[in-house]
């Protein structure tokens, strides 16, 4: 009985940061979370999909491309999706394979390609330290020609949070101060707001900003 209970009252293991983190999820078989599948993915789908028809983009670059499964809903006329993880990219690559629309990268070999639209979706309040943040948030604008769109929260209220996977950020509030050549344009809320269920309701919203 005593090991039983040890076993069920161990402290959780200290978070091991971002990459780490993703790496081993998805190396264990985990997937990119209720986010990116059923209808939480129609929904992003579904204003993703309009926002590129509507526009005319042809290129796409998203950073945390994760298992592909929200991609699988997407229709975009050329993508590039980056990665910290290898074994989501390779995941990426089998599911996608013979697409030539469709190519995967490790984030770390990011040299500084460019595209219409550059895309971040449930990643920002994934972000936990705060290099891994300020170099995320460079990228994805450097990255981008035309349009970003962040889906993501916007508060800085982590209670009940601490030293988990999740840090929510006011990140529009760091776009102002430091991409200042880019207006938020356009928000989108969401289609299943949280309300205290991260299975029915997702607390991220669509930030779409385009250059001043």
């Amino acid at each position: 009985m005593y090991w039983k209970w040890l076993a069920n009252h161990r402290p959780a293991a200290p978070f091991p940061g971002t990459v780490a983190y993703w790496e081993q999820r998805y190396a264990a078989g985990g997937d990119s979370g209720v986010g990116s599948y059923d209808f939480f993915a129609e929904f992003k789908a579904e204003v993703l999909n309009a926002f590129v028809r509507e526009h005319g983009v042809q290129s796409v670059v998203e950073f945390g491309c994760g298992d592909g499964n929200q991609l699988g809903l997407a229709r975009y006329p050329r993508y590039l999706g980056f990665d910290v993880s290898a074994a989501a990219l390779a995941r990426c690559r089998e599911r996608f394979r013979g697409d030539e629309t469709k190519s995967f990268r490790n984030v770390a070999d990011y040299a500084g390609e460019m595209a219409e639209l550059a895309l971040s979706l449930d990643v920002v309040y994934h972000l936990v330290e705060d290099e891994v943040f300020e170099r995320y948030m460079r990228q994805l604008f450097r990255a981008a020609e035309h349009h970003v769109i962040v889906y993501a929260s916007d508060t800085a209220d982590n209670r009940g949070f601490e030293g988990t996977h999740v840090r929510h950020r006011k990140f529009t509030r760091w776009i102002e101060v430091n991409e200042p050549r880019w207006q938020l344009v356009r928000q989108v809320p969401n289609r299943y707001p949280y309300r205290g269920d991260y299975r029915t309701g997702s607390f991220a919203d669509f930030f779409v900003y385009g250059r001043r």
